[in-house]
């Protein structure tokens, strides 16, 4: 899809030695932007975004890097130059950058619109996500049985786990502490949540209280938790990517497609609970066709969904293009 990825069978260590000008970087800040945007959706992936716009392998290899015996040796000697430059620094405060500032900018409207204009939201990640899927697809060099059975797993597994129902669940430190390192493990996952994480783990609602309130010990206990579980479970996906790229491929690209059960636009609550801080929380929710008159007239909702949905779907194909045409 992308050359600016890091290769699986060369060397493991980051490509630190390419050379980016400013323009690159701000490029990577977009990204990041893009993938915190996603990231703040409880359904939508920031792996997703990240896969999509040719960055994902390079940002595992990176993360993968903190954890590394190169970056702590010149650390620990305090060659503190050589230590950065082998987690590849400078990628990771662009891209985090996007992160962070993606998630002060956009919570607050895209809050409003999953409470005001949630079909249209959904419609238009629902397009981005299924052309994503298309497009990681071609990431595998040569299909054949096993792969297309991988896929299928995954995306069996991703639909049911997407469906799960929403659990009531302890704050002690340590529940709290492994709900940041759960979810960051599906942050960097192409179709599955970090924030649909915590919403599983019960956890959605005392995060977003947290940062509201400024309650530094809990918001330190997540990101500690996130921290831990983003570096662990990048040297799982490191290795994937070096051993086995095309079957890793296959089985993430299956995420996505699973998870697109979570983005169908047009739903109906059957079940609700209410949560440790009295707020109703949907346990039962069933994808349904929308309807296509209301009040007698046409449903005009139907065009506008489709339409996000179509311009969410082309600008994936074109992103697609535009890095294609670059790394030629």
């Amino acid at each position: 899809m992308n050359s600016s990825t890091t290769n699986p069978t060369e060397n493991t260590s980051v490509t630190t030695k390419k050379s980016r000008s400013l323009k690159d970087y701000l490029g990577l800040l977009a990204r990041g932007y893009a993938m915190g945007s996603a990231d703040v959706v409880p359904g939508v992936s920031g792996g997703t975004m990240a896969f999509i716009l040719g960055i994902y392998e390079e940002l595992i290899f990176s993360i993968r890097a903190v954890g590394r015996k190169d970056f702590w040796n010149a650390l620990l000697h305090f060659r503190i130059r050589e230590a950065l430059a082998a987690i590849n620094l400078p990628f990771l405060l662009a891209v985090g950058s996007g992160i962070i500032l993606a998630f002060l900018s956009l919570a607050k409207g895209l809050e409003w619109l999953l409470e005001n204009k949630p079909v249209f939201i959904w419609s238009f990640f629902f397009g981005l996500v299924l052309a994503s899927v298309i497009t990681v697809a071609r990431r595998v060099k040569k299909w054949d049985v096993i792969l297309a059975a991988a896929l299928a797993l995954a995306a069996v597994g991703a639909y049911f786990l997407v469906g799960a129902v929403p659990a009531q669940t302890p704050e002690t430190w340590l529940y709290v502490f492994l709900s940041g390192a759960l979810a960051s493990c599906a942050m960097i996952l192409p179709g599955i949540s970090g924030a649909f994480i915590l919403v599983l783990l019960g956890k959605y609602q005392f995060a977003l209280s947290a940062v509201n309130n400024r309650d530094i010990v809990s918001l330190m206990l997540l990101a500690a938790g996130a921290a831990v579980g983003l570096v662990t479970f990048a040297q799982v996906l490191g290795w994937l990517f070096r051993k086995h790229h095309d079957l890793t491929v296959a089985i993430l690209t299956g995420f996505m497609l699973g998870s697109l059960r979570k983005l169908w636009p047009w739903k109906e609550v059957v079940e609700t609970m209410t949560d440790s801080h009295g707020k109703e929380i949907p346990t039962i929710i069933h994808n349904i066709l929308p309807a296509m008159q209301i009040n007698g007239s046409f449903n005009t909702e139907i065009i506008v969904a489709l339409a996000l949905a179509a311009v969410g779907f082309a600008a994936v194909l074109l992103l697609d293009r535009l890095a294609v045409t670059i790394g030629d």
